[in-house]
């Protein structure tokens, strides 16, 4: 901004002020002036000295208030104009600059009703001053040239201050629809700040209480069974103590993962502990770099070696789960003592960002509630449906869940359900829950997926405590479940069509 432009910002934060001490200055010029001017005869015939300059003073009176009271200050001074020219003052000069400056002020600062009044009254004022001029000489000929040059003269002025005028005004307003722009958008980006805070937030909120109620519940459920187990069978309490660090770690891998995007800084790794995962390394999630012959007992896959640099690198490049970890997820589940089948149907394929995690969540959210309200010894089908256009996830038990249902809905703090209808909203998807016709609970998640182009559906995969891979059709609509079958029991093949007789 340069010196102009900052002159121009004071002047308009003290109107009054500036123009109270322009008028005065001008007053000590214009008032004498104007007094000699009239004394001369110039005004008109019998005219003095005293009141021209008591006319001029009117003139120059409202000027203080030009720009703060800007269609006050122009009617007060054309009306003083017009009352000293029917008074036989015909032109107090210079004085009645005056109006020039109420016509200018009028047009930049006030109504446009007002500055095109005033541009009218102006240009009918110097026919006017143009006809007493003539008349004073007595001549009809120096009345018609009076006229003329009076009224070409008069409106040329008036119509060059005029369109000044309007230059300034438009100036004005451009700038003020800029500054006011300016400020919505400040107005617009707070909003939008908030709401995206508002946002992560929550997407923060769902991320901990899927990790956190998740792996709790394992731990729970494994502590409670490693401590009934531990006088009977030691070998069980072992195995239930090495889930319970197993999935300890997981979650905190989830979760500094989760809560490093909240750090400015690198995350840092205290002292030269070499990882995180089981036997104090870092995991990836199982299938992403699983070697033959090691063991995936962990979600996150088998452990990797390396420096506490190489964990911290491998923390912030591990991926997120998505459908391929379902089986994983299956698996840990399995682990805590949970009767859990897994049914994959259709041939998968890439999803959108975001997407494959939401499937992953849905499913976590939904075993951890088998966990927590199933009851005693539930079985659970977890079912993967590829379609055309639509994938569905169907997680269905036999257990007591569906009569804490409505308690579990309306529990304050309660956010599981809420947390998957969000996800699936997100991605246009929806997510029923309740009760499973034949006693129970099913949640299914419903998700557009982009289409299979010239994809046939696939084969069903099952793996659980009724056989590791195996080919079924898919579940019945109704969503009953049939009986449990023991440990390594086979499958029967579906039974054959019926023959006419």
């Amino acid at each position: 901004m340069g010196w102009y432009e900052r002159l121009g910002q004071w002047s308009d934060q003290h109107r009054f002020g500036v123009d109270l001490t322009v008028t005065l200055v001008l007053a000590v010029v214009f008032v004498p002036a104007s007094a000699a001017f009239s004394a001369s005869g110039a005004s008109g015939y019998a005219t003095h000295g005293g009141w021209a300059a008591f006319w001029a003073v009117l003139l120059l009176l409202p000027l203080p208030w030009r720009r703060s009271r800007p269609l006050a200050s122009a009617i007060t001074v054309y009306a003083v104009a017009l009352a000293h020219l029917l008074a036989g003052y015909l032109l107090i000069f210079p004085a009645d600059f005056a109006v020039l400056v109420a016509l200018y002020s009028v047009t930049v600062y006030g109504p446009r009703w007002a500055h095109r009044t005033a541009i009218a009254s102006s240009l009918a004022g110097a026919v006017v001053l143009g006809v007493a001029l003539g008349l004073l000489s007595g001549r009809l000929a120096d009345l018609a040239m009076m006229v003329f040059f009076t009224s070409a003269f008069g409106g040329m002025t008036f119509l060059a201050v005029w369109a000044f005028g309007l230059v300034r005004r438009s100036r004005r307003e451009t700038i003020a629809a800029l500054v006011d722009r300016a400020e919505r958008l400040e107005v617009e980006r707070d909003q939008q700040a908030r709401i995206a805070t508002a946002a992560e937030r929550a997407r923060i909120a769902r991320e901990m209480h899927d990790i956190v109620a998740h792996s709790l519940s394992v731990i729970i459920a494994q502590a409670d069974g490693g401590r009934y187990a531990a006088a009977h069978d030691p070998d069980a309490a072992a195995r239930a103590l090495t889930t319970v660090s197993e999935t300890g770690r997981t979650a905190l891998a989830d979760m500094r993962r989760l809560l490093g995007v909240l750090r400015s800084e690198a995350p840092r790794v205290p002292g030269p502990a070499p990882a995180v995962g089981p036997g104090g390394t870092l995991a990836l999630p199982a299938g992403r770099g699983t070697a033959p012959g090691e063991s995936a007992g962990s979600p996150y896959g088998p452990p990797a070696s390396g420096p506490a640099s190489g964990a911290t690198a491998a923390l912030e490049r591990a991926p997120q789960p998505d459908t391929a970890d379902l089986e994983s997820l299956v698996a840990q589940v399995r682990d805590s003592g949970l009767r859990v089948s897994f049914v994959r149907v259709g041939d998968a394929r890439q999803l959108p960002p975001g997407a494959g995690l939401t499937v992953y969540r849905v499913c976590q959210e939904a075993l951890t509630n088998v966990l927590k309200h199933a009851g005693p010894d539930p079985e659970v089908t977890v079912v993967v449906r590829w379609g055309a256009t639509t994938l569905d996830l169907e997680v269905e038990d036999d257990g007591r869940g569906a009569s804490t249902a409505a308690d579990t809905d309306a529990r304050p703090g309660g956010y599981g359900v809420l947390g998957m209808r969000e996800r699936a909203a997100l991605f246009g998807g929806t997510v029923q829950v309740g009760p499973r016709p034949g006693g129970g609970f099913r949640v299914h998640l419903r998700l557009p997926v982009p289409p299979a182009p010239g994809a046939a559906p696939g084969p069903a995969a099952v793996s659980g405590p009724a056989a590791t891979t195996a080919v079924l059709p898919a579940p019945a609509p109704s969503g009953r479940m049939g009986p449990a079958r023991p440990p390594g029991a086979a499958v029967p093949p579906p039974p054959p069509p019926p023959t006419p007789a």
